[in-house]
């Protein structure tokens, strides 16, 4: 089996990859059916019913992700860019949605989506990635003050940039590194770049669901309990570890060595899994459950809610692959 792999091209490969995955989720949403109709008479169980609810989210999150990295491979690298933006725009917009502005904040606003954010893919498009990774924290994060500033309204001037700031740093910064990762030139690598996405994308969530499952098995105490009621060190440590080693396993699809493949998971994981627990104290700190939604509901069904793992994950990821392999 491993010799016919190997006999394929790079562009088979990432196909019998896709192959797999979507196979396998077929599988994990045909369990899942029969679970619900098999135990139809624990439907009044509340536990029963969050674990179910928790279940059908995981699959319906990791369709979303696995259909969207399908496309962008299937279409190409410029079309990835592009898919990208789309993503990065209404992840900003749920954003900016839960934090309030200002007449002023409008000169502000437009730049955002309508020149920084389309600025920045097409940098990333055209593989400007000494410039792409300094034109938001740099340039950006002077413009976009003094477009405040002259405007002329100074009540809550520093907040009101901080937050937009911060929108742009996540949503646009953070997630234009996902199509950067497509396009990173190893030697002898060439056109694997979506096994690059895949291994980040596959430890990444693996991470976030082994933390869940065992918080939830744990039982243990919250240890942020005022950020997160499910985010258990202990937990969170195992996740990690585990994550690190899936990583080591799958070395044989990226550039990395096994060693490095480790090291690059728990690069991967520790980013990823923090910055999930900063977005949630933003939430906390909005008084909502979930982005895109005005009033605290439970459940996770804003886009942001399901990439903002990755936002974090990927410039660290990408960085770090970069400067230590020089590409």
């Amino acid at each position: 089996m491993n010799q016919f792999l190997r006999s394929l091209t790079p562009a088979q490969q990432v196909a019998a990859l896709f192959i797999l995955v979507f196979g396998l989720l077929v599988l994990a949403s045909i369990a899942a059916v029969m679970a619900s109709l098999r135990e139809r008479g624990r439907a009044a169980d509340p536990r029963w019913q969050a674990e179910l609810g928790d279940l059908r989210d995981l699959l319906s999150r990791s369709w979303l992700m696995v259909v969207t990295f399908w496309l962008a491979w299937a279409a190409g690298d410029a079309f990835a860019t592009v898919l990208f933006t789309f993503i990065s725009f209404f992840a900003l917009r749920e954003f900016i949605t839960l934090s309030p502005t200002r007449r002023a904040d409008h000169r502000s606003l437009v730049l955002a989506f309508f020149v920084v954010l389309p600025v920045q893919f097409w940098l990333v498009g055209s593989r400007h990635f000494d410039l792409f990774t300094v034109f938001i924290p740099v340039y950006v994060f002077l413009a976009l003050p003094l477009a405040s500033a002259l405007a002329g309204d100074t009540q809550r001037f520093l907040e009101r940039n901080a937050k937009l700031q911060w929108g742009i740093m996540v949503c646009v910064y953070g997630m234009s590194h996902v199509p950067a990762l497509l396009l990173l030139g190893f030697r002898g690598y060439e056109g694997k770049g979506a096994f690059l996405v895949f291994f980040l994308v596959f430890v990444v969530q693996g991470c976030m669901v082994t933390q869940h499952l065992l918080a939830r098995r744990m039982r243990r105490a919250p240890s942020i309990p005022g950020v997160s009621s499910s985010f258990n060190v202990s937990s969170w440590l195992l996740a990690t570890l585990l994550g690190s080693l899936v990583g080591g396993l799958l070395a044989g699809i990226t550039p990395f060595k096994p060693g490095q493949a480790v090291a690059m998971a728990f690069i991967a994981c520790v980013s990823g899994s923090l910055g999930h627990l900063v977005m949630k104290a933003l939430k906390r700190d909005r008084g909502v459950a979930t982005w895109g939604r005005g009033s605290n509901v439970t459940g996770a069904h804003g886009l942001l809610d399901r990439v903002d793992a990755l936002c974090f994950a990927a410039p660290i990821f990408f960085h770090s692959v970069r400067w230590y392999f020089g590409v």
